[in-house]
């Protein structure tokens, strides 16, 4: 039984570790060769960057790298290329407040050609000190998502009310004041970062500097060092003047703890690593044994209950997950003709799919990957629990126990001491009473390789 519990977790753990992103060769020598050019230099620049959704995991590296940097003497900038679709509000608010709080200025750009800033990456670009942008990118879009998620089909046909609810306005208010305020300490353009988010309007690198949204356009962090240098920079209430004549870039890329919570904070593999648990757990309680699948399980669920803490999850899509899996739970201990096995499989898989709260789709659990665990936890639970339920409450075949309260045959009258037979083998035997040839007689103990025996009620 643990035999395959064992191979799955270590294929699991094999495939968990090799996902955890690495650094490829081409990154080592990029970033060796960043490292040569820092050590002739007199003074390092950070470089940070964010590529894709902004999660906890990205978080975590940019507060640390920024914090790390105002700790650094002599460190004159933090630059920060950002190319991103959006992501989590808590994550977008702590990173703003890093930023904010940096005694070091922090130059934000939309990095590579093609990038965009879009949502979230908009607020960031708006709380970075210096905004630029390389040609062909853009920004915007920056409608929290909730307010603009998907109408039914044909509501428009039907001329149905789409007015925001209360608590959108709510929302929908406290991002712009959020935003205008942005604006209002960088010098920016308020108008157009308002309707960034009213009207999820965008801009391309040309329209977004004539709409003074940013400061300036370069092709590359390198050419942003060269125009900055000797530039004045607001930096809490004091004017800064950029001294970068000898200064050179160095990425800083996320260490192992970061790439670690990149790894567990993806909505799969927490949802994973949790079944993993509660399946662990649950296998260990119907079958004990060496221990092999309770450790493992107590070790996945904490380590997803750690990711969950970091996701926005919902505590009612949690409820239902679990209350799916007691249902099913039951279902193998007493068959209900399938009554609570349908309605946990139903409770699992809309539990599953309200898990995480956002309507954000890079922190959903895939639907599929649903779908799929949902058909293996009923088989699960109704075959391999079920078959340990019956095994655990199945009368005993073997060994001493089979022997108490079984009926033997006396070989020679006695009393006190003498023999019987129990299937075809002889035993010695002990009773108080006196006992007759031929007479079937019960177990009612074994003390050593002695039976104790009692006539039964119907002899006496």
């Amino acid at each position: 039984m643990f035999r395959w519990l064992l191979a799955l977790s270590f294929i699991f753990l094999t495939g968990f570790f090799c996902a955890v992103p690495g650094t490829s060769s081409e990154g080592s020598v990029s970033a060796f060769v960043g490292q040569a050019r820092a050590g002739l230099a007199s003074v390092q620049v950070p470089l940070l960057s964010i590529n894709g959704a902004i999660g906890p995991a990205v978080k975590d590296y940019l507060v640390t790298e920024i914090i790390r940097a105002n700790l650094t003497p002599k460190t004159p900038l933090i630059v920060l290329t950002l190319d991103t679709p959006g992501g989590l509000s808590s994550s977008l608010r702590d990173i703003n407040q890093v930023i904010l709080d940096s005694d070091i200025p922090v130059a934000c750009l939309v990095y590579p050609q093609g990038a965009r800033a879009a949502s979230a990456g908009t607020y960031i670009l708006y709380a970075c000190h210096i905004a630029a942008m390389a040609p062909a990118t853009t920004l915007g879009a920056a409608t929290p998502v909730k307010i603009t998620g998907p109408t039914t089909p044909g509501q428009e046909d039907k001329g149905e009310d789409k007015s925001p609810s209360a608590m959108d306005k709510k929302i929908l208010n406290d991002a712009i004041a959020y935003m205008r305020s942005l604006a209002q300490l960088r010098g920016r353009n308020e108008e157009w970062a308002e309707l960034a988010i009213t009207e999820a309007a965008t801009l391309t690198a040309g329209e977004a500097l004539k709409e003074n949204v940013i400061n300036l356009i370069v092709d590359s962090p390198e050419s942003l060092l060269t125009e900055l240098d000797q530039q004045q920079v607001q930096v809490k209430q004091k004017t800064v003047v950029l001294d970068l004549v000898d200064s050179a870039l160095v990425k800083q890329t996320p260490d192992w703890r970061n790439k670690f919570i990149s790894t567990i904070t993806d909505p799969n593999i927490a949802y994973i690593l949790m079944l993993i648990g509660i399946y662990g757990l649950i296998l260990e309680f119907y079958s004990p044994g060496i221990g092999v699948a309770g450790v493992i399980g107590g070790i996945c669920l904490l380590i997803a209950l750690y990711a969950f803490q970091l996701l926005p999850v919902s505590f009612v899509g949690a409820g239902l997950l679990l209350l799916g899996i007691c249902l099913l739970v039951i279902e193998s201990i007493m068959p209900s003709f399938g009554i609570l096995g349908i309605g946990g499989l139903i409770a699992f898989v809309v539990g599953s799919i309200f898990l995480i709260d956002t309507d954000i789709s890079y922190f959903k659990v895939s639907l599929p990957l649903i779908i799929s665990i949902a058909v293996a936890s009923g088989l699960f639970f109704v075959f391999v629990l079920g078959f340990l339920w019956r095994s655990r409450h199945s009368p005993v075949v073997s060994g001493q126990e089979q022997m108490l309260g079984a009926d033997v045959v006396v070989l020679d009258d006695f009393t006190g001491q003498g023999e019987v037979l129990f299937n075809g083998e002889h035993w010695a035997a002990q009773s108080d009473e006196s006992l007759s040839r031929g007479q079937v007689v019960g177990v009612s103990a074994i003390e050593g390789l002695t039976l104790m025996v009692k006539a039964k009620k119907e002899d006496k």
